[in-house]
């Protein structure tokens, strides 16, 4: 029960005012000239006033409110090393517990800091806003933070946190833990193919001194550097950009002993290998409808760069002409096929057959150029099946089929069971339709013996388009030169722009066209496990997350040649996927995330914040086992910590339940005052 007055003028307060300002300078004028009764009727005057303000006796009836405390509970990937989860989760219990046991104390739980593959960093202090959105700031009595103290948005200071209490800290974790870590100081995105680019890292030791790691740089599985590195050095290491896409280098650091956690040993960083110019040689044997088709494609793409020679006069003939008058350039064969080789990405030999143009020691280096990673293109005409075939020189080894004839009569070409799962000729447009909406063709070169299947079929079920591997190099064999045919639109055309280049790619190894892969890609929230294959079932796939938790995954098939399955990417940090044979990274977030860049535990870091609320910051568990300190109610006070005890700041705070109001001039009581106040001074004055 609360008592109190309350005022409810009769007139404006500024008539009050005036009244005050008259009533005084009667006082005043009365008391200086010693009016007899001047006391009487000033108090009458003063009544008269005090009727005018119309006061009343207020009675409250008051429900006291709860204080409230709130409990936030670190449930960051950081907390899953060594025992600290169990350490939270026993802070948690007691604390709780304890905090019941205080009358008025309403205790507010909330789990912050979970991954989620977006947050960068432990947000304590967000979650702790939104448990108390709904309190008012005279209510709250104070928060306890059940963390290992690396929390990463720390408000600047007391007053960021909108309330008055205390702020405590309970550190899980041991004082003398070691960790060791990678930290990418810098790292490009992208780089040229052939090219080197330079990353740059740092070895990090805390609670390590005078210890030296063994430091090992890997390109795509590939050792590329070793070396000893003391801590705190920072080495720069040149990486090979050796294939578009990405490349995927790890940077590894041996263990120490005891250490915390060997999950932020190794950084990785992934490089999108661009190529400046793409050398390609094409070579036509003879003039034809089909050369322009090759010609377009390959000069309309910017990042080709072409040399064409088409064979016009080839050397048996021989018709007189002086050669002063003939204004051919020279086929530079030498130059071209010994000297600068292998500046070429991709060779195309267009409807060529050997006309002795090229001496056969020419085909001996080609096939080498092949074996040692180049790729080689072959659209054959009936030049493929004649006597002066390029199949009769050193070329057969690599060549996936022996020619056997020519077939002439049309057919609409078709996709293999090989050519609906290869990412060269998969879902080609038109390609879902029996048969598929595309021109005809009508000419197609017969082979035998073909060293893999078929990606597309012609005439009576042969081969047309067959892709090889040779040594560390790659070869197509287009066993028609009708595909001309599609370029023009005869008969509605055919995707030659998405087939030629496709294939074109492949030959020059584009990591999107493997046809084995198994990649990891993000999507949203998810993280996307995807194996490309040509074979009928794939080996379930291990996921390793940032904090180096395993789970086995089953794939399903999608598309054609496609398997996949999809889990949360609910951490940042580097995913590795593996399914015994291919091996698969991705960095989800940042290059180094906060949660993984510093996980030894600390109480400076809360430290600060908690002293200026009057708080504390004190482990709980550096023992062995928790023991947490009393907590104390504390009525008044700027310190709320003490030798063994913590306290929070109890509240006053009350609802107002019911209201009493009696008027002191209303009724019978204000005409009775005021009847006496002029009775008064009646009597003064009659006497």
């Amino acid at each position: 029960m609360q008592y109190g007055i309350a005022f409810a003028p009769l007139v404006p307060t500024l008539v009050l005012w005036g009244a005050l300002a008259a009533i005084a300078v009667i006082a005043i004028v009365l008391l200086l000239g010693r009016s007899r009764g001047a006391w009487v009727r000033i108090a009458a005057l003063a009544l008269i006033l005090l009727a005018l303000s119309n006061p009343s006796f207020t009675r409250e009836e008051r429900e006291p409110l709860s204080s409230v405390a709130a409990v936030v509970v670190d449930k960051s990937p950081s907390q899953n090393f060594g025992t600290r989860a169990a350490e939270a989760d026993q802070a948690k219990e007691q604390l709780v517990d304890r905090l019941k046991q205080l009358k008025g104390v309403e205790v507010r739980v909330v789990e912050a800091g979970q991954a989620d593959g977006e947050t960068d960093g432990t947000k304590l202090f967000g979650a702790l806003t939104s448990a108390l959105s709904d309190v008012p700031t005279d209510r709250v009595a104070g928060a306890f933070l059940i963390t290992d103290g690396r929390v990463h948005d720390v408000p600047a200071n007391a007053a960021a946190l909108g309330f008055q209490a205390p702020v405590h800290a309970l550190i899980t974790g041991r004082s003398n833990e070691r960790d060791r870590r990678i930290a990418i100081v810098a790292a490009p995105r992208f780089g040229i193919v052939g090219q080197n680019q330079t990353i740059t890292y740092r070895l990090d030791d805390q609670g390590i001194i005078g210890e030296r790691a063994r430091v090992v740089v890997r390109r795509d599985g590939e050792v590329l550097n070793e070396r000893s590195v003391a801590s705190g050095q920072t080495v720069k290491v040149d990486v090979d950009i050796k294939h578009a896409g990405a490349n995927i280098v790890e940077i590894e650091a041996s263990p120490v002993d005891n250490e915390l956690t060997t999950v932020n040993n190794r950084a990785v960083v992934s490089i999108d290998g661009v190529r400046d110019k793409l050398r390609v040689l094409l070579v036509s044997g003879e003039p034809h409808s089909g050369e322009r088709t090759w010609r377009n494609l390959l000069k309309s793409d910017a990042s080709v760069d072409l040399v064409h020679f088409t064979i016009l006069r080839p050397p048996e003939k021989q018709d007189g002409t002086p050669i002063n008058e003939l204004s051919l350039i020279a086929f530079p064969t030498r130059e071209l096929f010994q000297q600068k080789i292998n500046e070429f990405q991709l060779i195309i030999f267009d409807r060529y057959a050997r006309q002795g143009v090229l001496p056969i020691a020419y085909f001996d280096n080609i096939a080498r150029y092949v074996r040692n990673g180049g790729a080689v293109l072959v659209s054959a005409g009936p030049d493929y099946a004649s006597t002066t075939s390029i199949w009769r020189t050193p070329l057969d080894s690599l060549l996936p089929a022996e020619p056997v004839g020519v077939t002439e009569k049309p057919y609409t070409a078709q996709l293999s069971d090989a050519g609906k799962r290869h990412p060269v000729t998969r879902a080609l447009e038109g390609s879902n339709s029996e048969p598929p909406k595309w021109s005809r063709f009508f000419r197609t070169i017969d082979t035998r013996n073909a060293t893999t299947p078929p990606l597309m079929t012609g005439a009576d079920n042969m081969p047309l388009l067959l892709l090889s591997h040779y040594g560390e190099g790659r070869v197509a064999l287009l066993l028609s030169d009708h595909i001309w045919l599609w370029a023009r639109g005869y008969e509605g055309g055919g995707p030659h722009l998405d087939l030629l280049r496709r294939m074109s790619h492949w030959l020059m190894k584009q990591p999107d066209l493997d046809e084995e892969a198994l990649r990891l890609r993000v999507e949203g929230k998810d993280l996307q496990v995807i194996r490309q294959t040509m074979a009928d079932n794939v080996p379930p796939v291990t996921v390793t997350s940032p904090s180096g938790q395993t789970r086995q995954l089953t794939l399903a098939p999608s598309d054609p040649g496609i398997w996949r399955t999809t889990l949360p990417a609910d951490e940042l940090g580097l995913w590795a996927a593996s399914d015994g044979t291919l091996k698969a990274l991705i960095n989800v977030g940042p290059v180094n995330p906060k949660e993984f860049s510093e996980v030894t535990s600390t109480a400076e870091t809360l430290k600060p914040l908690a002293l200026a609320t009057g708080g504390d910051a004190r482990r709980i568990a550096d023992g062995g086992s928790v023991e947490l300190p009393r907590i104390v109610p504390v009525q008044s006070a700027t310190l709320f910590r003490g030798d063994g005890w913590l306290g929070v700041r109890m509240r006053d705070a009350s609802v107002v339940r019911g209201v009493g109001v009696l008027p002191v001039f209303t009724g019978l009581i204000g005409l009775l005052l005021l009847l006496g106040a002029f009775a008064a001074t009646w009597l003064r004055e009659g006497r």
